[in-house]
């Protein structure tokens, strides 16, 4: 009888062991925020106008991982969502036009570190502000 009982026992124990959640997806709580346009001439020294984000690709990070894990378009008045995201901490990023003209691609990442730490909760992070 014991012999019967000692496999579903380790079943069990493994079963709970590997329970454990991490960042991403699977959960209740969102993260939301705005992105906002500063459009500069070629050599950044004339501000031509300003502008909610349209169309604009909104990428997330799951904890440490090293490229993004998801990715979202900011709606025609610059909002975007990530739902569905179990506790721990994110890294939201948006490409910018580099201002400095030092990047050899032309763009640098903007960054938001967010962390979440209760179920169902919706994390409003600040206003990003790209150049293009």
């Amino acid at each position: 009888m014991k012999t019967f009982f000692l496999p579903i026992l380790i079943v069990l124990v493994c079963s709970f062991a590997s329970c454990e959640k991490v960042e991403g997806p699977g959960g209740t709580s969102k993260i939301i925020g705005n992105v906002w346009v500063r459009n500069y001439n070629a050599d950044f020294s004339r501000l031509n106008n300003e502008y909610w984000a349209q169309e604009q690709d909104v990428y997330l990070i799951y904890g440490s991982d090293s490229i993004h894990s998801d990715k979202t378009e900011t709606s025609y008045n610059g909002s975007f969502m990530f739902e569905y995201l179990q506790k721990g901490d994110y890294t939201v990023f948006v490409y910018s036009k580099d201002s400095t003209l030092a990047a050899p691609s032309g763009y640098v990442p903007v960054t938001t570190q967010v962390s979440i730490s209760d179920k169902g909760e919706t994390v409003v992070i600040p206003t990003i502000t790209i150049f293009n």
